[in-house]
């Protein structure tokens, strides 16, 4: 399974926005925060003006990065969302935002793309009652997602929780009923005991909802030529 293990900072810096690739870390020490020069050698010889196919290509490697998705992949996404009626490029941030994956890290199972996809991967999500493993898997509205019961006492996952439940969920989702309650008692305790780990897609997200800093427009645009 191919995958991108190399240093995230420099993605962030390469494209000029912070895109929280390290959860907490990025709240800290984080070059993005002064001023970012784009890695290599020469960063500071790139502040020349981009051409017309450089901002394109930006805002697609921008969308790409956001979600860990290498480019035949996405190139592939591209297609079918070229063959989906309605807006192409809002139909493929669509399928970007509602990739288990993506879903695992926006209902707070974990504050970085990459934590989410480990979990996604080690076996330790299902849909609808039966375990995926595939991060790339598109969830639709009325999918309850959940995590294995034995991660109650994770401390990664009650923090990451606790991170979430004070930023609130996206309105396209929602939690388990009893889920935040139990998350903000257990603060000081060892686990979630008593939690129910499940989630539900309540709907489609909008564009308004997609937190994405990019120009989706342009991206049709480069894949259009």
């Amino acid at each position: 399974m191919a995958r991108y293990i190399g240093p995230v900072c420099r993605l962030c810096r390469r494209e000029g926005v912070k895109m929280f690739l390290k959860a907490d870390r990025c709240n800290g020490k984080c070059p993005m925060d002064k001023e970012a020069v784009p890695p290599g050698q020469h960063g500071h010889a790139r502040a020349s003006k981009p051409t017309e196919y450089g901002k394109r290509l930006r805002e697609k490697q921008k969308a790409r990065r956001f979600t860990g998705v290498l480019e035949r992949q996405f190139r592939r996404m591209f297609e079918t969302a070229s063959r989906t009626k309605g807006n192409t490029g809002e139909t493929l941030l669509r399928m970007l935002e509602t990739r288990l994956d993506n879903v695992v890290r926006r209902l707070g199972f974990s504050q970085s793309p990459s934590g989410a996809r480990q979990l996604v991967c080690h076996g330790h999500v299902s849909v609808n009652g039966r375990r995926v493993d595939v991060a790339s898997y598109q969830t639709k509205p009325g999918d309850v997602i959940a995590v294995s019961e034995g991660l109650k006492a994770n401390a990664f996952l009650r923090h990451s929780l606790d991170v979430q439940v004070q930023k609130g969920l996206p309105v396209w989702l929602e939690w388990d009923p009893g889920l935040p309650e139990v998350v903000k008692k257990s603060r000081d305790a060892a686990s979630l005991e008593g939690a129910v780990l499940s989630c539900k897609v309540k709907q489609w997200p909008t564009r308004a909802e997609m937190p994405f800093p990019v120009n989706e427009q342009f991206i049709v645009e480069l894949y259009s030529k």
